[in-house]
């Protein structure tokens, strides 16, 4: 197998110092996705309806789109901490790296996608009674 001692090579395969921080960050995304949605289901039940021009206007307002694009950043952060734990913890080869690259492309291109277009829609003019 290699030089040294059995401990020699264990050593080299111990913690990256980084576990802790990780658990953290996990654990405060976790929360702030908790208060973010209860936020959004809060504010979606005060709408008087759920009809597109009426969501258009409501999450126009920056009191809603920057809320918006703050849960859009968490879940993904979430979902990408989540995901790598599993990939770290069931994947030994070298496709584990090429899985781990996959997934910070796939959040980063999926909440860049999700934030363009909260702000595409914050930044639309919503004229009254124009189709939408």
């Amino acid at each position: 197998m290699g030089n040294g001692t059995h401990i020699g090579r264990v050593r080299g395969l111990g913690a990256a110092h980084e576990g802790t921080h990780h658990w953290v960050t996990q654990r405060l995304t976790a929360g702030s996705n908790l208060l973010l949605m209860l936020w959004l289901i809060v504010s979606l039940v005060r709408l008087p309806e759920l009809s597109y021009g009426v969501v258009q206007a409501w999450l126009s307002s920056p009191w809603a789109a920057v809320p918006m694009i703050l849960l859009v950043i968490s879940v993904f952060n979430h979902f990408r901490l989540g995901l790598q734990v599993v990939i770290e913890d069931y994947q030994h080869d070298e496709t584990r790296i090429v899985l781990m690259t996959l997934l910070n492309y796939f959040t980063v291109a999926a909440g860049t996608f999700a934030i363009f277009s909260i702000l595409k829609i914050a930044f639309t003019v919503v004229t009254p009674g124009a189709p939408a």
